[in-house]
C-alpha cells in the first residue's frame, strides 16, 4: 500500500462555509422509507428527486449534500460498473480470499460508472424537498475502457448513454478529493448502506486514495472501516432471516417496497436499498440492529462468508486473477481483445 498522502488536508475545509441550515435548501421529514408500499407511496413517488450529477454541477450539489448530511446521515449507497472480467485461479485458503482476490483485479482493472447515494435519517425519513438520492455520473469511454460486455449492453438497456459519459462524465479523482472533504467519510455518525457491496465498498476505497486495492484481505478491511466506521450490508442481515432469499429486486417485492425510477442505474438502486433496509429492520429487527455483529461485514468477505478452503485452475471455465499466479483470460474492450498488466497479473486474448 502507498505511503501518500490520501489526498490534501485542504480538500477537508472546501466547503466549510456551507452551513447546515442554508435557506437554500429547506428539510422536513416527508415520509418514512419503512413504510414505502402503502398509500403514501404515491406521494413519495411525486416528491422524491434522483439528481443527476455530471461534472457541470458536482461543485454545486456537494454543497446540498454537505448541508443534507447533518440532519440525514444515513446512506444508502450503489455503484455501477462494467462488469467482470477476470476471475482468480489457484489455491486459496478460503472462498473469502478467493473473492477478494476477484474483487481486488476487477476493481484495479475497471472503472466506476455511476455512485448511487441515498440520505435519510435513522427512522427512514427523508428531506421534505424530495432531494434525497445523488447519482453521480463518471467519466467512461467504451473505445478505450475495459468492460465486459454484456454488462455494458445491460446498462445501455437500463438507459445509461456512454457517449454522455464520455463527454460530461465526473473525473473520479477529482471526485474523490471533494468525498474526502465533504463529511460523508471518517465519520462514526454515519451509517453507510448496502446490499452485497464488496464492488461497491472497493470502488469508493480505489478513488478515495488514488491508489489500487490491497494484496490482502485484511488491509483492505482496515482501510474500509478507516474510511467506513459503520456499515450495513443487507445481503449480510438476510442470514439472520430464515425466510429472506435473493437479490435485491427479489427481497423488495418480498417485502413489498416499489422501486422509484429505472433498474440498474445506481441512484434508483442506492434509493431502493435505503427502502428495502428499513422495511427490513422494522419486520424482521425490531428497529433494532445495534448488536456489533451486524455491522461492518461485508457478504462474501471475512465473516461475511461461510470459508472453505477452494481450488480454481483455467480448465475448469474460472479465467482469471491469483494470489501469485498468472491468469489469463479475455477482456473485452469495444469489441477488440485487449492486453493489460497491472499488480502482478496479466491478462491476455
Amino acid at each position: 500500500m502507498s505511503n501518500k498522502p490520501l489526498q490534501s488536508d485542504r480538500m477537508r475545509d472546501r466547503y466549510k462555509d456551507v452551513l447546515p441550515n442554508d435557506p437554500r435548501i429547506r428539510q422536513m421529514n416527508i415520509t418514512t422509507l419503512s413504510t414505502v408500499g402503502t398509500p403514501q407511496l404515491d406521494e413519495l413517488r411525486e416528491k422524491v428527486k434522483i439528481v443527476d450529477v455530471w461534472a457541470s454541477n458536482l461543485d454545486e450539489e456537494m454543497e446540498v449534500i454537505l448541508s443534507t448530511l447533518e440532519k440525514y446521515p444515513c446512506i444508502a449507497m450503489d455503484t455501477e460498473f462494467p462488469g467482470i472480467v477476470a476471475r482468480p485461479t489457484g489455491q486459496f485458503r478460503s472462498s473469502s480470499e478467493h473473492y477478494y482476490q476477484t474483487v481486488r483485479c476487477n476493481v484495479n482493472l475497471l472503472k466506476i460508472i455511476q455512485l448511487g447515494l441515498t440520505f435519510s435519517d435513522e427512522n427512514g425519513n427523508l428531506p421534505e424537498d424530495g432531494r434525497c438520492s445523488w447519482q453521480f455520473n463518471f467519466k467512461f469511454n467504451i473505445q478505450e475502457d475495459m468492460y465486459a460486455q454484456d454488462s455494458i449492453e445491460l446498462l445501455t438497456r437500463s438507459g445509461i448513454d456512454f457517449n454522455t459519459h464520455q463527454n460530461d462524465g465526473i473525473d473520479v479523482e477529482y471526485f474523490g478529493e471533494l468525498l474526502m472533504s465533504s463529511g460523508v467519510v471518517f465519520n462514526d455518525n454515519v451509517k453507510w448502506i448496502s446490499f452485497h457491496s464488496a464492488y461497491d465498498f472497493a470502488y469508493l476505497i480505489k478513488l478515495l486514495t488514488c491508489s489500487p486495492l490491497p494484496n490482502v484481505e485484511s488491509e483492505f478491511f482496515d482501510l474500509l472501516h478507516h474510511f467506513f466506521p459503520c456499515i450495513f450490508d443487507i445481503k449480510y442481515l438476510m442470514k439472520s432471516c430464515d425466510t429472506l432469499k435473493g437479490g435485491l429486486n427479489h427481497l423488495a417485492e418480498e417485502l413489498n417496497v416499489t422501486r422509484i425510477g429505472p433498474a440498474h442505474q445506481a441512484g434508483s438502486d442506492s434509493l431502493l436499498t435505503a427502502a428495502t433496509f428499513f422495511k427490513m429492520m422494522r419486520v424482521f429487527f425490531e428497529n433494532n440492529l445495534s448488536d456489533p455483529k451486524y455491522i461492518g461485514v461485508l457478504y462474501g468477505l471475512g465473516q461475511g462468508y461461510d470459508n472453505a478452503a477452494i481450488s480454481t485452475a483455467p480448465n475448469q471455465g474460472t479465467p482469471g486473477t491469483p494470489t501469485s499466479s498468472v491468469i489469463s483470460t479475455t477482456v473485452v474492450n469495444a469489441g477488440r481483445e485487449k492486453e493489460a498488466n497491472d499488480d502482478g497479473y496479466s491478462l491476455s486474448g
